[in-house]
């Protein structure tokens, strides 16, 4: 009782420090009056200072602001990219564990065949092949990832599917979706939480790997890895301008990390 005392005490912090991140993003912009998008070459490369906190980049533009702008945009695709793939995942790996034979075949081969490939490297050819823009991103990162969903799923389904109460939900002549919803889908909810818990700090950091190699975001759009890779040919005479979004993705990320570890284990207290 005490060590899950002390688990649910992480979690509540974590929760907290992740509270306060999103409402930065969500609010953060709003409170802000400074243009983002409107260069000034008179404050070009300007270090950091009272006026500018974290200095301002090769137009001008103040890099703090832009970094409040892109925890908004980051926070979102992240959120937008493990929900897509939370979802269709979970589709099919439900579809696929209930009706198994062909039908679980055929889309299990399909899992097969992505997960074959570097995660990614794929989502780069993809986005490659599209073009890049957020939307781009957003599709190409989504395809790449939901195969674990879905095998993580199927499993769960193939365990829950010959317990007594969905035989019992089959005899009394209940449709295969209700079974689904009703008994199935509740069982694989926890695992499929925790999981994409932690995969919310890894788009961050893959939307920012995107964007930085010019897959993403485009400019002017203030994303931390497009930040990133403005300010590299800058690093010696202005090192604010990969040092500040470089921190930014790194307290993010751990902040998710933790937080996702907390939650497993609060969903998950076997694991005491």
């Amino acid at each position: 009782m005490k060590i899950m005392n002390e688990k649910k005490r992480y979690f509540i912090t974590y929760s907290v420090l992740l509270g306060v991140m999103i409402l930065i993003a969500l609010i953060g912009p709003l409170c802000m009056s400074t243009d983002i998008y409107t260069s000034d070459l008179g404050r070009a490369l300007q270090a950091p200072s009272a006026d500018h906190w974290f200095g301002t980049d090769k137009l001008g533009r103040d890099v703090f602001a832009r970094i409040i702008h892109g925890m908004q945009l980051s926070l979102g695709m992240s959120f937008s990219i493990v929900s897509l793939m939370a979802m269709t995942g979970t589709l099919v790996g439900v579809v696929a564990g209930f009706y198994g034979g062909k039908v679980e075949m055929v889309l299990m081969r399909l899992c097969d065949i992505m997960i074959s490939f570097p995660g990614i490297i794929l989502a780069i050819a993809i986005a490659g092949v599209m073009g890049g823009s957020i939307g781009n991103a957003i599709l190409a990162l989504t395809l790449v990832g939901w195969a674990k969903y879905a095998r993580i799923v199927r499993s769960l389904v193939l365990k829950v599917r010959g317990e007594d109460y969905v035989t019992a939900a089959r005899l009394s002549g209940a449709s295969p979706f209700v079974i689904m919803r009703r008994h199935i889908l509740p069982n694989t909810l926890p695992l499929v939480c925790v999981t994409a818990g932690m995969d919310l700090g890894t788009m961050i950091l893959e939307v920012a790997g995107l964007s930085f190699l010019g897959f993403g975001a485009q400019p002017p759009t203030p994303e931390w890895g497009r930040m990133l890779n403005e300010g590299r040919q800058y690093l010696q005479m202005a090192p604010w301008l990969m040092v500040f979004p470089g921190v930014a993705i790194l307290l993010v990320v751990t902040v998710f990390n933790l937080w996702s570890d907390s939650l497993r284990d609060i969903l998950d207290p076997k694991q005491l």
